[in-house]
Parts: C-alpha cells; sequence; structure tokens
C-alpha cells in the first residue's frame, strides 16, 4: 500500500488561484460559450472542481492527471465553458510532460501534434470555411503549445542536472586525484626519511653499543669518532629534508639529490661504520660511457645501494659486502651481495621498511629487483639484493 504524498505547496496554490478564479468568472456569467438549452449553467463548475483538484497531483501522478483532466475538458465543452477550466488543463499537459516518464515526455508532443492536426483537417472537412482553422489553431495552443513548453523546459533542466552531475564527478574525481596524489608524496617522503637516516642510525646504535660493552679506551674513542660523524651527516640529511618540506619544491625530488657520482663517498663512509664488525665493502662498477642517467633512475640506484649497506651493516655476517654497476642489456642493473648468517658483536633491529621501499622505487621506474640468499656451493651463504633499472626517460613513471 502506498504512503500519501502531500501535495507540493506551488501545486495548491495553482489550484486554488484556479478554482476561485473559475469561480468568479462563473458568479458573472463569464461563460466561454452560449446558453446549453438542456444543461444547466451550474454543471460547467464540475468540471472545473475536478481541474482545481487534479493541480494537487499534477507532480505526483502527471500522467493520470491528464487522463482525467481531458476527460473533464471534453465534459467542459457541453456546458457553457469556463476560461479557468482550459487554463488549468493547458497546465495538466505542461506538468504531464515535465513530470511523467520519459516515454510519457517524448510521447505527449507526437500526439497532441496527430490531434491538432487531425481536430484542423476534421473541421475544415466539415464545416469548409476558413474560419475552421482558428478550431485547430486552438486546439493547438491548448494541448500541443504546452507539451512542447513542457519537452523545453524538461531538456533545459536534464542539462542543469547532467551538468551538475558532471561537476559533483569531476570534483570527486579531483579529491580521488589530491588523495592519491598526498598518499604518493607521503609514500615518497617516508621512503626518503627511512632512507637517509636508517643508514646512520644504524652505525650509531652498533657503535654505541660497542663502546658501553667493550671497556677499551681506543675501541670507544674509535666508536664515538664514527658516532659523532654520522650524528653530523644525518642531521644535515634531515635538514635538507626538512628544508625540502617547508620550502614545498615544485620538483619531484631535491635538487641536491644523490646520484651514482656519489656512491664512492657512501661506500668510503660503510667501510668506517663496518670496519668494527667485520666487513669489507668493495665497489665494482663495470658501466661504460652511455651519456648521464634520468635523475629518478640515480636516485633509485643510490638508495638501493645505501640500504642495501645499511641492511649489511645491521645484519650480515664478517666477509665482503661487494657493491657491483653494471649493464643488461638495456637495463641499469645495481647488485649488493654480503655474507649471510650469524654473527657475534652488537646489531641493530630492523623493521622491513627498507625492503618495502627498495620494491617500491623500482616499480615506480618500472624495473625489477630480487632479495634473498643464492646458492654459492660449499661456500658461506650469500645475501643478494639485485636491481635492474630502465634508463630511458620514457620508462620512468611518475
Amino acid at each position: 500500500m502506498s504512503s500519501f504524498t502531500r501535495p507540493h505547496r506551488h501545486d495548491v496554490l495553482i489550484a486554488a488561484i484556479g478554482l476561485f478564479g473559475g469561480l468568479f468568472l462563473w458568479v458573472f456569467g463569464l461563460h466561454m460559450q452560449g446558453d446549453r438549452t438542456f444543461v444547466a449553467p451550474w454543471v460547467s463548475l464540475l468540471p472545473l472542481a475536478v481541474v482545481s483538484g487534479l493541480e494537487l497531483v499534477r507532480r505526483n501522478a502527471p500522467q493520470a492527471a491528464l487522463v482525467i483532466g481531458t476527460l473533464a475538458l471534453v465534459a467542459d465543452q457541453f456546458t457553457v465553458g469556463n476560461l479557468a477550466t482550459v487554463l488549468m488543463f493547458t497546465d495538466l499537459m505542461y506538468a504531464a510532460v515535465l513530470y511523467g516518464t520519459p516515454s510519457a515526455a517524448r510521447r505527449i508532443p507526437v500526439t497532441t501534434f496527430l490531434i491538432t492536426v487531425a481536430v484542423t483537417i476534421g473541421f475544415l472537412a466539415w464545416f469548409r470555411n476558413p474560419q475552421a482553422l482558428l478550431i485547430g489553431v486552438i486546439t493547438g495552443m491548448v494541448s500541443f503549445l504546452p507539451a512542447i513548453t513542457g519537452v523545453s523546459v524538461r531538456n533545459h533542466r536534464d542539462a542543469a542536472e547532467a551538468a551538475l552531475l558532471r561537476a559533483d564527478q569531476t570534483a570527486l574525481l579531483a579529491e580521488m586525484d589530491r588523495t592519491q596524489a598526498v598518499t604518493a608524496e607521503r609514500a615518497r617522503m617516508a621512503r626518503e626519511l627511512h632512507d637517509m637516516v636508517a643508514n646512520h642510525l644504524s652505525a650509531i646504535a652498533i657503535h654505541s653499543t660497542a663502546a658501553l660493552s667493550i671497556d677499551e679506551p681506543d675501541t670507544s674513542r674509535e666508536a664515538l669518532g664514527v658516532i659523532r660523524e654520522n650524528s653530523v651527516a644525518g642531521l644535515a640529511e634531515m635538514r635538507r629534508l626538512i628544508g625540502l618540506l617547508r620550502t614545498g619544491g615544485a620538483h619531484p625530488e631535491p635538487s641536491a639529490s644523490p646520484t651514482l657520482a656519489s656512491l664512492d663517498a657512501l661506500i668510503e663512509q660503510a667501510r668506517t661504520n663496518a670496519a668494527a664488525s667485520g666487513l669489507t665493502c668493495v665497489f665494482e662498477d663495470a658501466r661504460d660511457e652511455r651519456g648521464p642517467l634520468p635523475a629518478p633512475v640515480e636516485l633509485a640506484a643510490y638508495r638501493i645501494v645505501q640500504e642495501s649497506l645499511t641492511n649489511a651493516l645491521k645484519h650480515a655476517a664478517p666477509g665482503p659486502v661487494v657493491v657491483r654497476l653494471g649493464w643488461a642489456g638495456p637495463l641499469l642493473a645495481v647488485e649488493v651481495s654480503s655474507v649471510f648468517g650469524d654473527r657475534a658483536g652488537p646489531r641493530a633491529p630492523g623493521s622491513g621498511a627498507g625492503l618495502v621501499g627498495m620494491r617500491e622505487r623500482v616499480a615506480l621506474l618500472g624495473g625489477a629487483i630480487e632479495t634473498g640468499p643464492v646458492p654459492t656451493g660449499d661456500g658461506p651463504r650469500i645475501w643478494r639484493v639485485r636491481a635492474e633499472l630502465p634508463v630511458t626517460e620514457g620508462s620512468v613513471r611518475a
């Protein structure tokens, strides 16, 4: 059972004005037709009352209101007639197109046009008088003209709603893009922060633990020197990152981003940090000259080496840590290997964020990365990180 829907206040106002206007015309004898011998003048009030009542449902049941209103208009033609009844019928025709179903909005204008043409032709054939054209004109004004007006208003309304929907969708897409951009930027800054600071803090943690556990002045002094060096370097890196965040640089990467030319300094620092743990760092650069590499590729390769050296400092057993750069066809190959196993002495805890960051960097460039132990026969097990990065500008994804 459907619930009752209250009429719109504008519909109530239209019904009231139409009803009282029709009563005013009837009281003063302003009829549309001459006296009907067999019909009392008051009978014209019945179609007026019916059409006035239908105005209350012109939005909620427009097609039903039009059908009943058409019957009431036909009945009004057999009475003295009332102009208010005709005017309210034109509003019912307009409302049926504007508020009705899409199929009704397409069908009603065609139907009223055919009715107008048929009435015009029929009365011309009957009266054989050009004045019969006036009946066709009046029929068109009462039926076809309101229907066409309803089509025009409906089209404008639908266009406005479509434009509003497109604006909402555009705003939603813009918000999604903004959210994705913020998320990507946060992930990028998290990688930068981790890669810049983790290496220095790991060295500080290992050497401070060694200084506390080994009661030897020379060892403690050496450890404190490494701690100070890494503290200063870490602070410098932090200041650079904070400066970038404050200025909101327009470029995806800061202009002072490290490159492969800085690997010698990075590996030399790693030798100093890892000496106390029995690690020796070796750098093998097998690249030939192929021109400058894109900045994102240089930064990604540098960070992969940096994070791999940090992981070796944290977890590798005593032995060589080998950094290799070379070419794998058109790809830049970055490989870092170290001895995989337990070692005595202090170790820094890890969270696994470094490996995640390396994979993210490689994925953004469309490359591939492999991490894990590799078989070496009877020798010590080797932990290897190998990344292959495309070096063409078109392959780098923002």
